[in-house]
């Protein structure tokens, strides 16, 4: 995400990654449009006040592959 521009805004301790893609409007257009995807499924938060898409990897058999997939569909979505 850091490459595409986007900003991780928590430290990554587990398996919960929250997204900062700058303002709400924005953030919930990018939410919608990965959750029309359908390649992985993203919801929105807000944390620490400011608006954000929640990843929560937790399936047991996800893969890199699965990883890298998603972050593309994320990072399209967010460039549309």
């Amino acid at each position: 995400m850091h490459a595409a521009g986007h900003t991780v805004a928590n430290d990554v301790v587990l398996n919960q990654v929250l997204v900062d893609f700058g303002d709400p409007e924005r953030a919930s257009a990018i939410i919608a449009a990965v959750q029309a995807e359908g390649t992985c499924w993203c919801g929105p938060t807000v944390w620490r006040g400011r608006a954000a898409m929640r990843v929560s990897v937790s399936a047991w058999n996800t893969t890199e592959q699965d990883i890298d997939r998603s972050v593309a569909a994320v990072t399209a979505c967010a460039a549309r």
